[in-house]
């Protein structure tokens, strides 16, 4: 018997898939790697998403095949089918029979394949790793293969045991083979000591992040984001979207209240200049020129209030568009359904968008303060460049 999914670009595209997958769910990093030829991986077991951690770690040369309990993960067709060809998974029964179902792999590890057990034989949740059964020992003596200890870390935060999914960095570090006469005993000390020092790990950090995440992440951060929007849609002239670049990247789980909490401030304060440009009022509205305004007056008088939608990409400042929807005394009602529209397609799209390059990079946020200069520093190159063009 061989396990499903034995081609090599089968593994390398099952390699891709739960590396995206766990990037986007926090990040994975590997430490080690395989040693040539067949070996028998031996790991902690606290998650379903430690398979995801090892197909998307291990090398795809190897041609992983997961030993998955045959009483769950192939009891039902479909279960069988996402087993085999997500997860390069074989049945190993639990209850009589297991022993024969893992010696059927050793021809694949003499071809230089890589099997994956779990000898635990359930998922142990965030304890200790608890003690080995003998079978995949056996596997390694019988097929004369190395025994590669691997601890995982992170992956009973990101998918409990009858928990939910969430966000977290997975580690995953491959330590020296053992000979294949090594015993149970010995297995287990070389993984759990691998799990306790990976475990122990501090991912590193920048402070500058850390204390922006706390304030994004709190009442004031979202009064920060309400105020910061409500002036620049009255006078203000730096765009709620660079609050939200460096607030969501540090904080990325406060995204999307942060987002929505900017967009209500641009709402409101729209309303307000709406209102005072119909009155003959003209706040004061530095970085805007008499090319944008005349633009925004030609637009809206085409338009009426659905002309904000030219906005967001233009770089012409909302304001400009709220005080000439007003002169030309644009329905308020209108105006805050067409700017709801606009606004919140740019407001929200950045939010969420840096809360997922921050995901994305989580590894890296030590450089969270160089991330700040390149932002504030592009940002400031962009606003001239608008503004000489529209000049």
């Amino acid at each position: 018997m061989s396990a499903p999914g034995g081609s090599r670009w089968a593994a390398v595209l099952r390699r891709a898939l739960w590396w995206t997958v766990l990037t986007l769910t926090g990040g994975v990093e590997r430490r080690g790697r395989l040693p040539r030829g067949g070996c028998v991986v031996v790991a902690n077991h606290s998650s379903h998403a430690d398979t995801a951690a090892l197909l998307a770690a291990l090398d795809a040369r190897h041609k992983p095949a997961i030993g998955a309990a045959a009483d769950y993960w192939f009891s039902s067709p479909w279960r069988s089918r996402i087993c085999g060809r997500l997860a390069a998974g074989f049945p190993v029964r639990r209850t009589g029979g297991g022993m024969d179902d893992l010696l059927a792999m050793t021809d694949g590890l003499r071809a230089g394949r890589a099997v994956v057990l779990f000898p635990e034989g359930t998922r142990g949740g965030d304890g200790p790793v608890g003690s080995f059964h003998r079978g995949a020992l056996v596997l390694a003596e019988r097929a004369g293969v190395p025994v590669v200890p691997v601890g995982i870390a992170g992956t009973d935060r990101l998918l409990p045991k009858h928990g939910r999914l969430r966000s977290s960095l997975v580690r995953v570090r491959i330590g020296a083979p053992l000979p294949p006469s090594a015993t149970p005993e010995e297995a287990r000390a070389a993984v759990s000591a691998l799990h306790r020092r990976t475990s122990a790990e501090s991912l590193r950090d920048s402070r500058a992040r850390r204390r922006i995440a706390s304030l994004a992440a709190s009442r004031a951060g979202l009064a920060i984001a309400f105020v910061w929007a409500f002036a620049e849609a009255l006078s203000w002239p730096l765009m709620p979207e660079l609050l939200l670049a460096a607030a969501c990247t540090a904080a990325p789980r406060a995204a999307l209240r942060l987002s929505a909490t900017a967009l209500a401030g641009s709402l409101a304060g729209s309303l307000l200049t709406l209102q005072l440009a119909g009155a003959g009022l003209a706040p004061p509205a530095p970085l805007t020129t008499d090319r944008m305004r005349a633009e925004a007056r030609q637009q809206v008088a085409a338009e009426s209030a659905g002309a904000v939608r030219h906005q967001p990409w233009n770089g012409i400042p909302f304001k400009v568009y709220a005080a000439e929807a007003g002169r030309a005394d644009a329905p308020s009602g209108e105006w805050l359904a067409s700017a709801a529209a606009a606004r919140g397609s740019r407001t929200l799209t950045t939010g969420l968008s840096f809360a997922a390059l921050a995901l994305l990079l989580r590894r890296f946020r030590r450089f969270y303060g160089v991330f700040l200069a390149l932002l504030t520093g592009g940002f400031a190159v962009a606003l001239t460049l608008i503004v000489t063009a529209w000049r």
